[in-house]
């Protein structure tokens, strides 16, 4: 249908463009889950139109406040909808149940009818998912980053089994004889998996005061934040870089595309002679950014291959990958324990890693401020020349 297909695209830009990049679970692969599951409930529960699209519009925003936080984010979920559907005029969309619908993932809502309550399943899907634990800490690391508070392992685990055997159950005849089993395989998984953390715990407070022995030798914390805020700085700037890098390709590439698939058949015509240059004109400048775009992002790995007595004379830097992934573990597990001995050595390391990692990205940025400036230019001169072609018609 039309109006799930622009659904789809809004909600995608959306979180593209909006999203915090705090929520690593409830993004867009969250929300794609929830409109899977909603599909296979309408097919299992086998619900027809128009209850079947409000339902789909209703898992396709469910989620859309968390661009504005996670507080009362069903309520501005309910307002993102209403602002999307005035765009369009479907007879088929009853708005109002589509935001009851949002409103019923509410952890203390209980659903009332057959939507709400496959709705409220379709919520709740990953707890059947093979790859739940992964999930499951997708979430946790969200929940510390957004609400400043932390988890230990042990503690995460129980409150997720405790949620999977005792809190929650489903609704829906379909979940309950479908979902419902493979949700029992992964509260037994869950349960191994805290039996396991509990013996770890044991065994690591038997080393608590040896670590603190330890920490004392170790820079201090003030160095340590400052090399981990100016690495993540610079891990974040060149994400940022790719991104729009990315955008450059996807943006050329349309152009290209169109540019052979609907103008360049039609160049034969001599009635469309004067469009042949100023097509060429942006074809090239669209290739030329491409290649641009395309060195700036491209990865560069050294091969230049390090010995250990290279190490020993502290000539290699230890933290690249492309030097240490030639190594043997144990010369590498040696490298790194003598690295955490050495003070100096270890800044040192830290210091020449920025450094090269500065390189890298003033090459990216440059390389991509020079894509830029020739695809603007490219869209300036092309644009010029298609009107002139046009005037001298």
């Amino acid at each position: 249908m039309e109006l799930l297909l622009k659904a789809e695209a809004y909600i995608f830009n959306l979180f593209k463009d909006k999203l915090s990049s705090e929520y690593i679970y409830h993004d867009y692969l969250h929300t794609l889950r929830v409109v899977t599951a909603v599909n296979e409930l309408i097919k299992g529960e086998r619900i027809l139109e128009p209850d079947a699209t409000n339902l789909k519009l209703a898992a396709w925003f469910h989620d859309a406040g968390y661009i504005l936080g996670c507080d009362n984010h069903e309520e501005r979920s309910c307002e993102i909808f209403k602002d999307f559907i005035k765009e369009y005029t479907f007879k088929n969309v009853d708005i109002e149940q589509v935001c009851s619908l949002i409103l019923a993932t509410k952890c203390v809502h209980f659903p009332t009818n057959l939507l709400e309550m496959c709705m409220k399943d379709a919520d709740f899907y990953h707890f059947t998912l093979d790859n739940y634990s992964e999930l499951a800490d997708l979430l946790k690391k969200e929940i510390e980053t957004t609400c400043t508070q932390q988890l230990t392992d042990v503690d995460w685990c129980t409150q997720n089994l405790n949620v999977l055997s005792k809190n929650h159950y489903y609704f829906t005849d379909y979940a309950k004889e479908n979902w419902q089993p493979k949700k029992e395989q992964n509260i037994f998984k869950l349960r191994e998996n805290l039996d396991k953390l509990k013996l770890n715990k044991k065994s690591k407070n038997k080393q608590i005061k040896e670590k603190k022995l330890e920490k004392l030798d170790r820079p201090e914390r003030g160095i340590e934040t400052l090399f981990r805020t100016t690495l993540n700085n610079h891990t974040q700037l060149s994400a940022i870089a790719d991104s729009k890098a990315n955008i450059l390709l996807s943006v050329n590439s349309i152009i290209i595309s169109i540019s052979l698939t609907a103008i360049i058949p039609k160049l034969d015509s001599p009635s469309n002679a004067h469009l042949i240059i100023p097509t060429f004109i942006l074809l090239i400048f669209s290739v030329i950014t491409i290649v641009y775009t395309i060195l700036a992002t491209k990865p560069k790995v050294s091969s230049n291959s390090i010995t250990k007595q290279d190490i020993e004379q502290r000539k290699a830097n230890i933290l690249f990958f492309g030097n240490f992934h030639q190594l043997p573990l144990t010369d590498f597990n040696d490298a790194m324990n003598d690295l955490m001995k050495d003070r100096d050595y270890l800044y040192d390391t830290l210091i020449k890693d920025l450094y090269y990692l500065g390189l890298v990205l003033n090459k990216k940025y440059r390389m991509l401020s020079i894509s830029y400036t020739v695809f603007m230019y490219g869209i300036i001169i092309s644009v010029a020349a298609f009107c002139i072609a046009f005037i001298r018609i």
